[in-house]
């Protein structure tokens, strides 16, 4: 077994979180605004350090560690912890705000897939805004770490939504351009 690739003694994640049905949600501010707030929170209040990110239109790619040492399968355990946090809090929100917002037009066929997509699920009250899971991925190598940042950075680009990766709002491609993003980033040399 290859030893996942640490700086600080921080083992480093690549996750990824999707919406239900890959349905593209975060084409309206409002519901990016939720994620990244949330973030924020987690690295506030929950010792998630952020060293690049990518909201796309209908999933989140995290590159990720905790600022605590611990043993590597209770670290696992806590990011757990706080990836499931995050995502109870960002789907009540979300959903929430589906629901009062009059500029929804996207609403009743939204509001149908989440409700159909937790119906049949115990650990859900009413509706499943985020897909179950999110599978972290070790980073192994530090060859590994720059092809998942740079993979992060170009999906904006990838998708044609801008012609380079700093010049998409909610990402970290900003930060390593020199500039400042939405979030506090912990820059890899």
């Amino acid at each position: 077994m290859t030893t996942p690739y640490c700086t600080l003694t921080k083992t480093l994640y690549f996750v990824t979180l999707t919406v239900v049905d890959w349905i593209d949600i975060f084409t309206r501010p409002i519901y990016n605004h939720i994620v990244v707030d949330s973030l924020k929170y987690c690295q506030e209040n929950k010792s998630l350090n952020i060293y690049a990110w990518v909201l796309m239109s209908n999933h989140i790619h995290l590159l990720v560690a905790l600022d605590k040492e611990l043993p590597y399968e209770e670290e696992r355990l806590e990011l757990s912890n706080v990836i499931r946090d995050f995502k109870k809090f960002t789907n009540k929100k979300i959903i929430d705000c589906i629901q009062n917002n009059p500029e929804e037009s996207r609403k009743e066929w939204m509001m149908n897939r989440f409700w159909f997509a937790g119906n049949n699920d115990r650990k859900i009250k009413n509706y499943r805004f985020w897909q179950e899971g999110y599978y972290p991925e070790d980073i192994v190598s530090y060859n590994f770490l720059q092809q998942k940042i740079n993979y992060i950075h170009q999906n904006p680009v990838t998708r044609e939504i801008v012609s380079t990766p700093e010049h998409f709002k909610y990402s970290s491609a900003i930060d390593y351009a020199g500039g400042k993003g939405l979030l506090d980033v912990i820059i890899v040399q």
